[in-house]
């Protein structure tokens, strides 16, 4: 096991800064590292020489002292980002061979601020799922085991390739997208950071679009601090994207310092779902506790459109993917499977191209556009929507962030709930109103349960709130102590 893997992110760049080890040898050691995971599967794509190549040219500058805020130090990125000169394959079959002549306006925010690609991590297919089964190149593998089990676990979904690569120290972070929990879920089921920030925080511009209103960038780090740091390189207006907000970046390390004394913390008491395990729910009661001790007020507070939330989800992201997806058709990029005609043409590959849950929802949302079907079901919807949103509006007048569980329950074995879409779609029911209200989320490792499997809890924040968020999971992170790392079973 290599020492420098072990480095966090923000570890990793002040050990560059000091030329205690150069950028060459950081990713090299995560690039053999990676090599030694195979069985995760986690990477799509391994970007081995170009990464070489990006850290040359880091330890020139560093040595020139013209390094960026994240120099040297090598990512991950899920590969629903577009990164020009790489194969960018969404998790599909139908994106075969698409190497974009463009990079995602986040990446190269990143590359501007120093840091190296290593490769593209695997995901649910165009990011529809929870648990990263659904991916063409097949399931990536959780590096977490249940105590005496050998069982196969997911990494959750859709972003499940990257939080492999943080929690297999494969990376220093990595990069995620968050649609209806898919930066968080992931983050909680291995024992990591995933942070979703405000919708129109940073641009979508350059990434694969699966449901255009809910879709946000975000970082998966290990700690607090890195998801800090990768936040300010990541996040900024950009006329490109229609639905990027023109506001400053705050410097959100510097935001980390400060207690919680006078905070108000808010617990919705519709989260308390039926079937919830118990160890979540006293990991809940825990974390109140902890930040309690720290100087906060907690009380209960109501979201009481919580329960409609995910029927609104899952008829406004598949209606938003069915439009979104009608571009993939044989024709300008990616799998063209030939047919007798160009109808016949679109209907093989799309066909051929499509995995079973992405067709399923494709489906679902043309149904729910559909003439005489539009206003009994999409606009009902957005309506809801609407409402789900005041009720977080009115929650945060008395309170300043939420404090909930990120999921139901730990890790779950791969092919467990596959054949049941309506349990799979349940992992995310403490989630999708975040993105639904296009409201900034974190989740923070906080325990184990009894079989030592990773459990999260989730902090909600206002608009534009970040700086406040983060100042509260740093804290809450510290009172957690949460240490744990799996035991590295794929390298034996």
């Amino acid at each position: 096991m290599s020492a420098l893997t072990d480095l966090s992110l923000d570890e990793a760049r002040k050990g560059l800064a000091r030329k205690d080890f150069s950028a060459r040898e950081l990713t090299r050691a995560c690039l053999d590292r990676i090599a030694a995971a195979t069985p995760l599967n986690g990477f799509i794509t391994v970007a081995a020489e170009r990464a070489l190549a990006m850290a040359d040219a880091a330890d020139a500058r560093l040595s020139a002292g013209e390094g960026g805020l994240l120099e040297g130090v090598p990512l991950a990125v899920k590969d629903l980002f577009c990164t020009q000169g790489v194969l960018t394959t969404a998790g599909s079959h139908i994106l075969d061979g698409f190497v974009p002549p463009y990079e995602s306006t986040v990446t190269a925010n990143l590359w501007r601020a120093g840091a190296v690609l290593l490769g593209k991590t695997n995901l649910d297919e165009f990011a529809m799922g929870s648990s990263n089964e659904t991916s063409y190149y097949g399931p990536a593998v959780s590096p977490w085991r249940a105590a005496g089990s050998e069982e196969r676990l997911v990494p959750g979904g859709s972003s499940g390739g990257s939080a492999v690569a943080v929690a297999a120290r494969l990376a220093a972070g990595a990069l995620g997208t968050d649609t209806g929990g898919s930066i968080r879920q992931p983050a909680a089921l291995t024992g990591t950071v995933g942070l979703k920030p405000t919708y129109g925080r940073c641009s979508r511009w350059g990434i694969v679009a699966f449901a255009s209103s809910l879709d946000q960038a975000g970082p998966m780090t290990r700690t607090v601090t890195d998801a800090a740091l990768l936040l300010r390189a990541m996040a900024g207006h950009d006329p490109k994207d229609s639905t990027s907000v023109n506001r400053p970046v705050p410097d959100y390390v510097k935001a980390l310092d400060g207690g919680l004394k006078g905070l108000k913390v808010g617990l919705p008491k519709e989260y308390r779902a039926d079937g919830m395990s118990p160890e979540i729910e006293a990991l809940w009661a825990r974390g109140a506790d902890w930040l309690r001790a720290q100087g906060a007020e907690v009380r209960e507070v109501s979201l009481p459109r919580t329960r409609y939330a995910l029927a609104a989800y899952y008829i406004i992201a598949p209606a938003e993917a069915s439009s979104n997806l009608a571009r993939y058709d044989g024709v300008r990029f990616g799998l063209r499977v030939p047919g007798r005609d160009p109808t016949e043409m679109y209907e093989n590959t799309r066909g051929e191209g499509f995995g079973t849950e992405v067709k399923r929802r494709i489906l679902i949302g043309t149904y729910a556009l559909s003439a005489g079907y539009y206003d009994a079901y999409y606009a009902r919807a957005q309506k809801v929507r609407t409402l789900i949103a005041r009720d977080f509006e009115a929650a945060f007048e008395t309170v300043d962030v939420l404090l909930t569980p990120t999921t139901p329950g730990p890790a779950f074995g791969i092919g467990a709930k596959t054949n049941d879409p309506l349990t799979m779609y349940l992992n995310d029911v403490f989630t999708v109103t975040v993105n639904l209200a296009g409201l900034p989320g974190i989740s923070v490792p906080a325990g184990l349960d009894a079989s030592g499997l990773p459990l999260g809890l989730q902090l909600i924040g206002k608009p534009f709130a970040e700086d406040e968020l983060l100042r509260v999971a740093a804290r809450l992170e510290e009172a957690a102590g949460f240490s744990a790392r799996p035991q590295e079973w794929w390298t034996a």
